[in-house]
């Protein structure tokens, strides 16, 4: 994920677009979607209502667009584990777990920003709302494909268990419920590799 930790040198050099893009990122983590208006994403990016309206529509659009961003560097870690550990899929299944893992701490004072976002858009037509679900879609399958090349006999069932890790030691970070959330989940996606394996 993209740090909020860039500003504010490097505004004034942006273009526009992404002047906006990079405080509206700034701006949704940090206070939520709900609670942030366009003149106040303006302000942070330096520019005007009528800039930010100039490229995009509504503020549901730019929401959208922040999880498009989100959600792409979501699924470049999957090509990375990739590129990193070709033709050996578990290695692959443990380096997501890393990724989560190394991204924790960001999560224990900012939040989930699909976690975060789903909870203040109930309306599943809502174009953030599908954003989350096409990604969240297309994550389950690249992991369900993950596991069947790793010969794991039911691999739609460890995915989801995989997942429901994933999600959950990001949840407990969020809430401050587990210590060694980290540490905890490469044991348990560890153990959950194991257990199919050894099926």
């Amino acid at each position: 994920m993209t740090s909020t930790a860039r500003r504010p040198g490097r505004v004034a050099k942006l273009p526009p677009r992404e002047r906006i893009l990079d405080a509206a990122e700034e701006l949704f983590q940090g206070e939520g979607i709900r609670r942030v208006g366009v003149q106040a994403i303006a302000e942070r990016a330096e520019t005007t209502k009528m800039a930010i309206y100039r490229h995009f529509e509504t503020k549901d659009a730019l929401v959208a667009e922040w999880l498009r961003i989100v959600a792409a560097d979501y699924q470049a870690a999957f090509d990375r584990v990739e590129a990193e550990h070709p033709g050996r899929p578990r290695e692959q299944i443990l380096g997501l777990a890393r990724f989560i893992a190394d991204g924790l701490p960001a999560i224990s004072y900012r939040g989930c920003p699909f976690i975060n976002s789903l909870a203040e858009l109930p309306d599943r037509t809502h174009p953030a709302r599908q954003v989350i679900e096409q990604h969240k879609a297309l994550q389950t399958r690249r992991l369900v494909g993950m596991c069947t090349e790793a010969g794991l006999p039911d691999p739609e069932q460890a995915a989801a268990e995989i997942t429901f890790v994933l999600e959950g030691a990001q949840v407990s970070t969020q809430n401050g419920s587990i210590d060694r959330a980290g540490d905890r989940l490469l044991k348990i996606i560890e153990a959950v590799l194991d257990r199919h394996g050894a099926a």
